[in-house]
């Protein structure tokens, strides 16, 4: 059974940095395309970060360019975000997600056949 198990969320001030991780289990997603995505309580989840299997493409949601970065380790089958300048406005559920076949629109969910369950970052001001 293909499991993606999302870790690091929390409680931080604004201005502070978070690490979020996912690991992949049940599956090798070293030819998957992974992403970052997140969701508001009455809002679309919404693209957050999407890498490439390969990690020649590499592409942000312009709310978080030059804040966030995505990385990914195919040895350890393991996706990461880190987050800086975190601001209250990026208080959300954030979901990791992969995609098991070739990726033709990286920033729609519907794209992404495996989901997360979800960790909680709530950013204080």
């Amino acid at each position: 059974q293909v499991q993606l198990v999302e870790s690091g969320g929390g409680l931080v001030q604004a201005g502070g940095s978070l690490k979020l991780s996912c690991i992949a289990r049940g599956h090798t997603f070293g030819h998957n395309a992974m992403a970052w995505f997140r969701e508001v309580p009455g809002k679309e989840r919404e693209f957050v970060a999407y890498k490439s299997w390969s990690g020649g493409t590499t592409l942000y949601a312009d709310s978080v360019k030059g804040r966030f970065i995505i990385s990914r380790d195919t040895a350890r089958n393991t996706v990461t975000l880190q987050m800086n300048r975190l601001k209250p406005e990026d208080t959300a559920v954030y979901y990791c997600a992969a995609d098991e076949g070739d990726t033709y629109y990286p920033k729609q969910k519907d794209e992404y056949n495996y989901w997360g369950q979800g960790t909680q970052v709530t950013v204080s001001s």
